[in-house]
């Protein structure tokens, strides 16, 4: 019996995550992309703390009307990276949580990249 999409999304999460572990100094980054919306948040995994989030539900983003979902996600991106600034956050791990690195998750990734976080 073959897996499904998310069955095999999960299947390949799992594995990245053996490898992935976020610290205080360098927290992960972890994206979950639905097919309306996409959401960030950066992890402490040491103290099962989430530092900082973004979605594209916030406020500035959901005004916008008429924009693509991969320019939806460079504003998102954008945002993860002056919070994680602001809060002096500079390196994180990126973890994509399955989903292939094309598309709303690469847009969001250079995004941040430009935006002074390192990964």
């Amino acid at each position: 019996m073959a897996f499904s999409k998310r069955e095999k999304r999960i299947k390949i999460k799992k594995r990245i995550r053996k490898n992935i572990f976020g610290t205080p100094e360098k927290p992960r980054m972890s994206v979950f992309r639905s097919n309306k919306h996409i959401y960030v948040q950066i992890v402490d995994d040491v103290n099962g703390k989430t530092i900082i989030n973004a979605s594209s539900r916030n406020k500035g983003i959901v005004e916008k009307k008429d924009i693509k979902k991969s320019e939806v996600a460079t504003l998102v991106g954008k945002l993860i990276a002056e919070k994680a600034i602001k809060a002096g956050v500079k390196k994180v791990v990126f973890d994509r949580n399955g989903y292939i690195y094309h598309g709303r998750v690469k847009s969001l990734a250079d995004a941040s990249r430009k935006e002074g976080l390192k990964f």
